[in-house]
């Protein structure tokens, strides 16, 4: 049995900060975000708004997607490091607001990367039937661990949730291959130091112009494919430089690459769903392509999938 992607939903606070705004925050220019980060904007969510307000919006859209509500599905991941509070977890709080009475729920924090994680982890669950539909989250409020007077890493947040749901498709569909990793020896170059995102700018840059163009070509190359054959590449959305750093090695135009840092800056987690969601809503993801999703994060972590879109 092959596990897909059955459908997808995202959601974005209403509130945008703009680079301008910016501006008025803390000693930066709009010229200097965009050129070295590619974004132009970002959304916040509210203060009576949390992580999981955000990722039940993304998740109902998704249900919808697929057909399905909450009471068809066997599990609920949600990738995240910004949950309401440590525990009751994100996931359970959605399991009760969904009634998804039957599944079992919990939370992944692999930062960045948590949303691959949780792709292949709903994948072995399907494939090896024992769950049929899962429910998978990438949701984050980084506002509220962002030291609003840290320059160099106040510009690059922002607020949002993407979901997918993943069930059984046909033989020729849905994940082809994987891979997932991580160096803890990096843990210190991107973490939570307190209260607040702590990032070594340039530490971090060179481990991810390196590691996501290659992982990248390796699942395309563990699906049996060659680079040619990627009709979409799904990257993490964190700077317009590694992102086109992975483009330029799998040798894609331009537009078949999916670009929202510019909206929405990098909402970790759910910076991959969100990208997936709007591909398929605005049709540049299309039946039988081959998609290439792609990201790497905190602790350090990367995840790479290659998958056969459709059902």
């Amino acid at each position: 049995m092959k596990a897909g992607v059955l459908g997808t939903g995202h959601y974005v606070p209403e509130k945008v900060l703009t680079n301008k705004d910016m501006e008025q925050i803390v000693e930066t220019n709009d010229e200097w975000i965009r050129t070295r980060t590619g974004i132009e904007e970002r959304r916040i969510a509210a203060d009576t708004e949390d992580t999981s307000d955000m990722a039940y919006n993304a998740a109902a859209q998704a249900l919808a997607e697929a057909g399905i509500t909450g009471e068809d599905l066997d599990l609920i991941l949600v990738a995240t490091v910004t949950p309401d509070q440590p525990f009751p977890t994100v996931s359970c709080k959605l399991q009760e607001r969904l009634g998804a009475t039957k599944a079992a729920a919990m939370d992944i924090s692999a930062a960045c990367a948590g949303f691959m994680y949780g792709m292949i982890t709903a994948q072995k669950f399907i494939e090896t039937e024992s769950y049929k539909h899962i429910l998978i989250i990438g949701a984050e409020k980084l506002s509220k661990i962002t030291d609003w007077s840290d320059r160099n890493t106040c510009v690059l947040f922002g607020d949002g949730a993407g979901a997918a749901v993943m069930g059984p498709v046909s033989d020729e569909r849905g994940i082809l291959s994987f891979e997932l990793g991580a160096d803890g020896s990096g843990g210190q170059y991107l973490a939570q130091n307190e209260d607040y995102i702590f990032m070594n700018g340039r530490e971090v840059f060179k481990f991810a112009v390196r590691q996501m163009p290659e992982s990248s070509v390796n699942v395309v190359e563990k699906a049996g494919y060659a680079k040619e054959d990627v009709d979409y590449l799904i990257p993490h959305q964190a700077n317009i430089r590694i992102m086109e750093a992975a483009r330029q090695r799998l040798g894609i135009d331009v537009d078949r690459m999916a670009v929202n840092v510019n909206k929405y800056g990098n909402t970790s987690a759910a910076s991959i769903p969100i990208a997936l969601s709007e591909g398929v809503k605005n049709g540049k993801i299309k039946d039988n392509d081959l998609i290439v999703l792609v990201g790497f994060g905190g602790g350090l972590t990367w995840g790479a999938v290659a998958l056969k879109w459709g059902k």
